[in-house]
């Protein structure tokens, strides 16, 4: 008697792990299409350009979304730094960039496996699991692709959000003053 009630139990266990199943599948497809779809329209960015700030957050959001495909994402904050001031543009960058990243954390969140057989993503793992947040910092500081990387990691080993988006816009911001400067110091350099 105890196994027919058991019975159910279990039958809705695996309804419930089905119903888990397809809404990780669902929100890694939704990844990979946002993904593809910024590589492949990628050149009708540059109207946001004529929109300031807004346009600068949302080509960073962008070019940021992308998970693995790079797409790129400092040329507009180093020459709108020149044009604007640097400090607030490398705010708005950064906080476009960190909002982006969100989509390399979602899939981390929703469908680890596809990534997990790669020797890169379990060097990014080993190296969070040893020295925690502050890879996730250094990885957003570092014009580097392995960054999709550290987003997707820590989805997958269920960094709380709030860490995640905090080291991320420290790493971003830290990145984006030196690029907007650099740029700012560049166009005053050439009109001297």
């Amino acid at each position: 008697m105890s196994e027919s009630a058991s019975t159910p139990a279990a039958a809705q266990d695996r309804s419930q792990e089905r119903k888990h199943r397809a809404w990780r599948l669902a929100g890694l497809a939704l990844v990979v299409l946002l993904s593809i779809a910024i590589v492949v329209f990628r050149d009708h960015w540059q109207r946001f350009q004529a929109y300031g700030y807004v346009g600068l957050f949302l080509i960073t959001l962008l070019a940021n979304a992308t998970v693995i495909f790079p797409a790129p994402g400092l040329v507009l904050p180093f020459s709108m730094g020149a044009v604007l001031h640097p400090f607030w543009v490398a705010v708005v960058a950064a906080a476009g960039a960190t909002t982006g990243e969100l989509s390399g954390y979602l899939a981390g969140l929703s469908g680890q496996a596809f990534i997990e057989d790669y020797r890169a993503y379990h060097h990014v793992r080993g190296l969070m699991r040893r020295y925690g947040d502050g890879v996730i910092f250094v990885l957003a500081f570092l014009p580097t692709p392995l960054f999709d990387l550290a987003g997707i990691v820590a989805g997958a080993t269920r960094v709380p959000l709030r860490r995640f988006v905090l080291w991320t816009f420290a790493g971003k911001l830290l990145k984006m003053l030196a690029v907007t400067y650099a740029g700012d110091w560049l166009v005053g350099w050439l009109h001297l």
